[in-house]
């Protein structure tokens, strides 16, 4: 499989150079990453499957065993940014899918904060409440300006709450860079495009400025089509890619619209799967870098 790749894919130069270099210029980039925009696979080809192109993610130095262990209740509150300069990369619905999750699991109390502006993650959770009048529902919800961030966080830390899922606005700022510098670890999506990949430079500069681990989350990618492949294997060159892709599906954007997630809506989908195989992922992350 990693022939295949060697013969397919386009060379892209690193996105982001090492922690003592400078990243490349913004016009550099997108000369970069519009070489991926003009992929065409090979008439003699056929483009990986899903379960191929899975494989390949644990062959990238994905640690994948250790995502797929269970992974016990955090003993004190662990803080999760999920960030992306651009928007439309679905930061939202991962924050939900993400928190939401943990608390099935049994590693709550989860508290979803929403930094962004837009309030996409307040109308998503107004609904959710509708929704579950009825039901004991574990998950919670805080709002928070960002620079007043650090002192909603200690007070959910001091009610009990065992972790803390951020949901940032699409922008690089100085605000992002502090929320950044609170986390235990950063969720990066990114859609499998030139302007997603061309975007990743300046989140993932701010996390290694910091120096806080960070997780690549390929998401809405189109099943069995090259560039989702290209797209792994280029975000593999400058971190951890989680060992699962979170496909294209109408259930996603269904589940958000009343307040539910996939694992509420259709539970033995193969998008609850992938939730649930990313959450594995981002925990045991967290947990193995907390014992270091």
């Amino acid at each position: 499989m990693l022939q295949w790749f060697k013969r397919n894919a386009t060379p892209i130069p690193q996105l982001v150079e090492t922690e003592n270099q400078t990243l490349p210029s913004e016009e550099k980039l997108e000369r970069l990453v519009g070489r991926l925009g003009t992929v065409a696979s090979s008439a003699n080809e056929t483009p990986p499957s899903e379960k191929k192109i899975e494989r390949l993610l644990g062959r990238l130095g994905t640690d994948v065993s250790r995502a797929n262990e269970h992974v016990a209740g955090l003993s004190q509150m662990r803080v999760i940014v999920v960030a992306s300069q651009k928007g439309g990369v679905g930061k939202t619905t991962v924050a939900a899918h993400l928190a939401v999750h943990a608390s099935m699991a049994g590693q709550g109390p989860a508290v979803l904060v929403d930094t962004d502006p837009q309030g996409s993650l307040s109308e998503w959770w107004d609904a959710r409440k509708d929704e579950h009048e009825r039901n004991e529902d574990t998950l919670a919800l805080a709002t928070s300006r960002l620079d007043d961030l650090p002192t909603r966080l200690a007070e959910l830390r001091r009610n009990g709450a065992a972790v803390a899922i951020i949901d940032t606005p699409p922008a690089i700022t100085a605000s992002i860079k502090r929320v950044i510098e609170i986390a235990d670890f950063v969720v990066i999506p990114a859609r499998p495009s030139p302007h997603d990949l061309r975007a990743i430079a300046a989140t993932v500069s701010l996390a290694r400025g910091a120096g806080k681990p960070f997780l690549f989350v390929v998401n809405g990618a189109t099943p069995r089509a090259n560039i989702t492949a290209q797209a792994v294997a280029a975000l593999s060159e400058h971190g951890q890619v989680a060992p699962v892709i979170l496909y294209q599906r109408t259930d996603f954007a269904a589940s958000m619209i009343d307040g539910r997630t996939v694992m509420e809506t259709t539970a033995t989908g193969r998008s609850a799967q992938e939730i649930a195989e990313l959450w594995k992922c981002v925990s045991a992350q967290i947990r193995m870098r907390a014992a270091a």
